[in-house]
């Protein structure tokens, strides 16, 4: 499988949210990973439907819209409306998983699931069959910035063990070294935030080719 780089608008500048996304089109990006957090499941507030529909309209990328969520079978609709091109949900979340991954799926978009580092790998896998895109979240979520956490590159060696052909997303303290740890486990989409948009020459797209050559080689 082809790497796939989606660099998070999270840690975008907030002022400047279209000409970031602009910014990554341009610099190679092939999806734009957007974070929304409701300040219950995660204890951080990021944003909602309007945003996502701004970055649609300011990008032609898949957007890859990542719901840190209590209730993500109440919001699924409203953000697909809005454009998103995935939906990802969290199997900790309160809604049942099943009925939320089949009507994200009728709404004739990728459907995704997604795991939080202290929760067994076991909790996802009844679900591999109904989903197009697994997130292994590699850090907890809520906040940018943080060290990832070698400990859940087993998660991903079994998820690919038992899916070859899934797509498997990392998201959290990835950069050119633990880009790499995941790919070599098995994971083929990187989420990117401050080690892209905070690169030592803030260039995105020279950022962006560090970490594919990286990965890649």
């Amino acid at each position: 499988m082809r790497t796939v780089i989606a660099p998070s608008i999270l840690a975008g500048d907030f002022g400047n949210f279209a000409r970031d996304a602009q910014r990554v089109e341009n610099g190679g990006g092939n999806w734009l990973h957007c974070d929304v957090m409701d300040g219950h499941f995660v204890p951080n507030i990021s944003f909602g439907p309007d945003t996502i529909a701004a970055f649609r309209r300011a990008t032609k990328l898949p957007l890859d819209v990542h719901l840190m969520i209590d209730r993500p079978d109440v919001y699924a609709k409203r953000f697909i409306e809005a454009g998103a091109d995935h939906v990802i949900v969290h199997v900790e979340a309160k809604h049942d998983v099943a009925k939320t991954l089949t009507a994200i799926r009728r709404l004739g978009k990728k459907a995704g699931l997604s795991l939080n580092p202290p929760t067994p790998v076991e909790s996802i896998l009844p679900f591999l069959d109904q989903i197009d895109e697994l997130l292994v979240m590699t850090v907890n979520p809520g906040f940018g910035g943080q060290a990832f956490m070698p400990e859940t590159l087993e998660k991903i060696r079994t998820v690919r063990q038992r899916a070859a052909r899934l797509d498997i997303s990392v998201d959290g303290g990835i950069n050119p070294t633990t880009g790499r740890q995941c790919v070599e486990a098995g994971a083929n989409i990187l989420v990117a935030g401050n080690s892209l948009f905070r690169h030592k020459t803030l260039d995105l797209r020279e950022a962006i080719n560090e970490l594919r050559s990286h990965v890649e080689r």
